[in-house]
């Protein structure tokens, strides 16, 4: 934000730019705020220090036509119902995991008796219950830390279209869009939301050369040091590629009838649920010894399978940066391109209102796109 010019970063990038030096306080206090001390989930500097001097409650609700409607607009908007709606949330994942958790461990598909008599459609119907029922633990961690934010006042996004308020600027999954999921991205981009926008703009957005393994890699790292990680997030790059090869050689034929596609949509949820579960046993389980008995067991079918796809099927390259979002948003980016001009020459305290007003709108837009 202070050391590369505007024209050089991304649409995101720029709502989210750093203008000016924090104070030691602003530092430590975004480090170390008593909200997201223990669990999270993380935000942007510039979303904290926008709720910290108390301008998030500014945003405002953009019409089709790219004009401001005040019509929502109020002070200090109620977060009751949004904490009330996500504590009940929390005790049911509570509950779940207490309960139907302990009766169906991930452990359970390398036990060598049910290797041994359970058929192939009973172990990967077991394999996706158990993985399915090991995921409350953290709906739990990251919707109790959602709510504990949203009751500080923290995480307003604006209004919708018909005057509700979204409290869910850091929110760090969507429960149903996971379960439902038909594609591996469609998985990943409402899993541990915060975490990826993250690892997309300091790692994928700057990457040079094959920008989903370095990301990949660096989500291992991140998570630690059990070997389980790597060789779930190394799987996660076979099986995203895999998933990304198909999507674009096949889905065009199965979108034009709506029969057909549901039952394209029906097939793909059924496949990225396997997919999904294959994928992260070794996460769970963590250790090299068991994380090989369960591929082996499977006889690394989705890794030989995820390589047969990329060897048949041409991997179209996408684009990423600032030329993907001005592709899908190029009036949005031309806009912004004036308005960064203009900002050069007004970031100044006789014009702050100015800055302050085109920071909420562009910061409204960006979490929009």
């Amino acid at each position: 934000g202070m050391f590369r010019k505007s024209e050089d970063l991304t649409p995101s990038q720029r709502c989210l730019a750093v203008r000016r030096m924090p104070s030691l306080l602003e530092y430590l206090s975004y480090n170390c705020n008593f909200m997201g001390i223990l669990a999270g989930p993380l935000c942007s500097y510039k979303d904290y220090i926008t709720f910290i001097e108390g301008r998030s409650y500014q945003l405002q609700q953009s019409e089709a036509n790219g004009k401001e409607d005040t019509k929502y607009e109020q002070t200090d908007p109620s977060p009751n119902i949004a904490v009330a709606q996500k504590l009940l949330i929390c005790g049911l994942s509570l509950l779940f995991h207490m309960t139907i958790t302990k009766t169906l461990p991930v452990e359970y598909n390398i036990d060598d008796n049910f290797r041994a008599t359970a058929s192939w459609p009973v172990r990967f119907f077991y394999l996706y219950v158990s993985l399915m029922a090991a995921r409350p633990k953290y709906y739990f961690a990251w919707t109790l830390a959602d709510a504990i934010n949203n009751a500080a006042g923290f995480g307003f996004r604006g209004y919708d279209k018909n005057g509700a308020t979204r409290w869910d600027l850091i929110s760090n999954l969507r429960i149903q869009q996971i379960e439902f999921s038909t594609s591996f991205k469609m998985f990943l981009d409402n899993w541990n939301i915060q975490t990826a926008l993250w690892l997309k703009r300091v790692c994928y957005e700057r990457a040079t050369f094959s920008p989903t393994i370095q990301t990949f890699i660096l989500s291992a790292i991140w998570h630690g040091v059990y070997p389980g990680y790597y060789l779930t997030f190394l799987t996660g790059v076979l099986m995203t590629l895999a998933a990304r090869a198909i999507r674009n050689n096949i889905r065009h034929y199965f979108v034009e009838s709506p029969a057909v596609k549901l039952c394209y949509d029906i097939i793909t949820w059924m496949a990225t649920q396997v997919a999904i579960s294959y994928t992260v046993v070794p996460f769970v389980l963590l250790s090299v010894k068991p994380s090989l008995t369960f591929y082996s067991s499977c006889y690394f079918c989705l890794h030989i399978g995820s390589i047969l796809v990329l060897l048949v099927f041409p991997l179209k390259r996408t684009q990423k940066g600032s030329k993907t979002h001005e592709s899908i948003q190029p009036v949005w980016s031309k806009k912004l391109e004036e308005e960064n001009l203009l900002q050069k020459n007004s970031y100044s305290t006789t014009n702050n209102s100015f800055s302050q007003k085109q920071e909420i709108t562009c910061r409204y837009q960006a979490l929009k796109e």
